[in-house]
C-alpha cells in the first residue's frame, strides 16, 4: 500500500526551509524577496516558501504545500506570490524537481537591460553550457512568467533564465541544484559585468564550451564506482595534481 506523500513532505519542508538560508548566505535576496520550491516526487504537489515571511522566521512548519495549480493543500500561510510561475514550470517540465527565484543584483541588472549573459568563462560553460538567456516580461500572478521561463529554456542548456525587468529563475533536478544554479548565475553575472568594464572580453570557441559542459556533467565531482584512477582518462602528471583544474567549483 502506498503510504502517501506525508514522509516526503516532511523531509522536503525541512530541506526547502534550510535551502532558503543559502539565498541569504550568498546575498542573493533582500528582505522577504525570493523563494525556493521543491516538487514532491510521485505526487502533483510542491513545497514552497510562504509569502512575505522574513528569512529569519522561516521554519519547516511554515513552508506551504500546494498542488501544481498553485492551490494550498497543507499549511496555514499564503504561499509565495510567485507560486503560479513555479507551478507552471513543474506542470510543463516533469524532469524539474526544484525552482528558485531571486533578484540578485548583478544578474537582475542584466535582466533589466534585457541582455543575455555571454559565455566567456569556463565556470559558465560548465554550469550553463553557454549564454544565460533572457525571457520575456510578464506580470506576477498568472501563468505568463512560467510560460516565459519554459519557452526560453527550451532552446538552451542553461538552468537559469533572466526574466526581463524582473529577476532570475533557476531550475534543477532538485531544489539544491536549483539553488546552486542561482548562486553560480549571480557569480558569472558579476564577473561578466566587471570584465566588460575592463574592455572587450576574449571569446570562447563553441567547441570548447561544449567540451567543458560535457566534462562537468559527466566527469567532474565524486561519482559512485569511479575512482581517481578512472575518473579522468589519459596519463597522470605529477606536476598537475588531480582536481586542481576544478578549484573554482562549488
Amino acid at each position: 500500500m502506498n503510504p502517501g506523500p506525508g514522509p516526503q513532505i516532511r523531509r522536503l519542508r525541512e530541506s526547502v526551509a534550510r535551502l532558503h538560508a543559502e539565498l541569504t548566505r550568498y546575498r542573493l535576496v533582500a528582505w522577504t524577496a525570493g523563494n525556493v520550491s521543491a516538487r514532491v516526487p510521485g505526487h502533483d504537489l510542491m513545497v514552497i516558501k510562504p509569502s512575505g515571511v522574513g528569512y529569519d522566521d522561516l521554519t519547516p512548519e511554515n513552508m506551504v504545500v500546494c498542488d501544481l495549480d498553485g492551490v494550498v493543500v497543507e499549511g496555514d500561510l499564503a504561499p509565495s506570490s510567485d507560486t503560479a510561475a513555479h507551478a507552471y514550470v513543474y506542470r510543463a517540465m516533469p524532469e524539474v524537481g526544484g525552482v528558485v527565484h531571486t533578484h540578485s543584483s548583478y544578474a537582475t541588472a542584466w535582466a533589466a537591460r534585457g541582455e543575455p549573459i555571454p559565455c566567456h568563462l569556463t565556470a559558465q560553460a560548465d554550469e550553463f553550457g553557454g549564454e544565460i538567456p533572457v525571457g520575456p516580461f510578464a506580470l506576477i500572478g498568472g501563468d505568463g512568467i512560467g510560460e516565459g521561463i519554459v519557452a526560453t529554456l527550451a532552446g538552451h542548456r542553461s538552468p537559469a533564465v533572466l526574466m526581463r525587468n524582473h529577476g532570475v529563475f533557476t531550475i534543477g533536478p532538485d531544489a539544491r541544484a536549483a539553488v546552486k544554479a542561482a548562486v553560480m548565475c549571480e557569480d558569472v553575472a558579476r564577473t561578466a559585468h566587471l570584465t566588460r568594464a575592463l574592455g572587450e572580453p576574449a571569446p570562447m570557441a563553441a567547441a570548447d564550451v561544449d567540451a567543458l559542459h560535457d566534462r562537468y556533467r559527466n566527469v567532474y565531482g565524486q561519482r559512485p564506482g569511479v575512482t581517481g584512477e578512472s575518473a579522468t582518462p589519459g596519463p597522470r602528471r605529477a606536476s598537475r595534481p588531480a582536481g586542481r583544474d576544478a578549484e573554482h567549483h562549488l
